[in-house]
């Protein structure tokens, strides 16, 4: 299986309430969170690259971007929407989310490595914890979209099924730190500006 068939699905449509402005839109070291999700997900070896957008509009070169009418009902519309803007010819999506620009290309490498070699579900983990990014077969969209309801993601998915799930460690490649507050902002700039201590 080629790493091609691998989409990549950039959750990117959230306003960002205790932010004062849209995710997707806000810029670390001269780059919107938008714009690094989808080079880690370019970077990481998927194609098309999938943003959807909801709060704000994202235009961004060599990426699709596809509008969530519904994003206010939360996350789990927007991994619908994302999945269904996929092409017919992958067999599995990335699915990432833009808050967590400390996730690694490396990560999705490794996702995407172990989808070729027979995983159908593949989540990366911190410390053997399950996070982001997460692969997910296309036999499964069915079920992922159904119990993705309000502000679920494909979380609900793998509480159901977790036989289905291959954890692969990601903690020497980078974090799955969320930017929701001001202070997350504040901290992940810090650590964003000096060298990275993560493998790309």
């Amino acid at each position: 299986m080629r790493a091609g068939s691998v989409a990549g699905v950039l959750l990117a449509a959230g306003e960002g309430s205790r932010l004062g402005t849209p995710k997707a839109l806000i810029a670390i070291a001269g780059r919107t969170l938008a714009s690094r999700g989808a080079d880690l997900l370019r970077v990481g070896g998927t194609d098309p690259v999938i943003v959807v957008t909801g709060a704000a509009e994202v235009d961004l070169p060599g990426v699709r971007s596809v509008h969530n009418p519904r994003w206010r009902s939360g996350m789990g519309s927007s991994l619908a929407a994302g999945l269904a803007a996929v092409p017919d010819h992958c067999s599995a999506a990335v699915l990432a989310l833009a808050d967590q620009p400390l996730v690694s290309a490396e990560a999705v490498r490794r996702l995407i490595d172990a989808h070729e070699a027979g995983a159908s579900v593949v989540v990366a983990g911190y410390a053997g914890k399950a996070r982001n990014p997460v692969l997910i077969g296309r036999q499964h969209w069915p079920q992922v979209v159904e119990f993705a309801v309000g502000d679920v993601g494909a979380r609900a998915f793998l509480a159901k099924r977790p036989e289905l799930m291959t954890l692969v460690e990601c903690g020497d490649t980078g974090r799955a730190d969320d930017i929701d507050t001001p202070e997350d902002l504040a901290r992940i700039e810090a650590l964003l500006g000096g060298a990275s201590p993560f493998r790309s």
